[in-house]
């Protein structure tokens, strides 16, 4: 039960304190958004690990300007690809491959045929499907964090055009979806800290059906 536990501590921390995580910590939280699982195991997303102050202060009013962007340890921006291609899976698949010990076309038909489902949907379709997976990567970096007891605030209010300007994810390819700013509460000076965690009640949040 301990993961419950670890959920019930955590809350979206608004005001943190400035204090650094460890880097065994991050790594770990990191490591956990890494081993998400993902639609066909694509991982159509790369997170953008931010600690530079400076940096931290431009993204600042991009962020309306919520504090925890400036306070926290560091900032994690999930960024999505901005569309698939057949290069960018077949890139996927190779390595997949490789690192297997198969040959290069035993996937082959697999991919035709994904791609020849993905092809027709066009570009923002695929912007959309890839930034969905990015969040299966956002939800394990949170319960990581909650399990190293780091506090971490999942946030999309944020100017996202704005955002991938300040980074350049354009030469990435790549479009900004979500952002957890990740580091310790201040839990003198944040209202959200003494609060009850309230959820909808199981009995209404779960429909079973025999």
């Amino acid at each position: 039960m301990s993961l419950i536990d670890d959920l019930q501590w955590r809350y979206a921390t608004k005001k943190m304190n400035g204090e650094t995580i460890s880097r065994e910590k991050l790594d770990y939280i990191l490591e956990a958004a890494r081993l998400a699982p993902s639609s066909s195991g694509i991982q159509p997303y790369r997170i953008f690990v931010i600690a530079n102050r400076e940096l931290l202060e431009k993204i600042k009013p991009v962020a309306m300007n919520q504090s925890q962007i400036t306070d926290c340890s560091h900032l994690l921006v999930f960024a999505a690809w901005d569309g698939y291609s057949l290069e960018r899976i077949t890139e996927v698949f190779n390595y997949t491959l490789e690192q297997r010990g198969l040959p290069q076309d035993t996937m082959d038909d697999y991919k035709n045929n994904l791609w020849s489902l993905y092809e027709p949907l066009g570009k923002e379709w695929h912007a959309q499907h890839a930034a969905k997976q990015s969040y299966i990567a956002l939800g394990m970096a949170l319960a990581a964090a909650a399990e190293q007891k780091v506090d971490a605030t999942p946030m999309e209010g944020f100017d996202n055009q704005a955002m991938d300007k300040v980074l350049e994810l354009e030469k990435y390819n790549l479009k900004s979806t979500a952002i957890m700013a990740v580091g310790y509460r201040d839990a003198e000076n944040d209202w959200l800290a003494p609060m009850k965690k309230v959820r909808t009640p199981k009995e209404d949040f779960i429909v079973e059906i025999a």
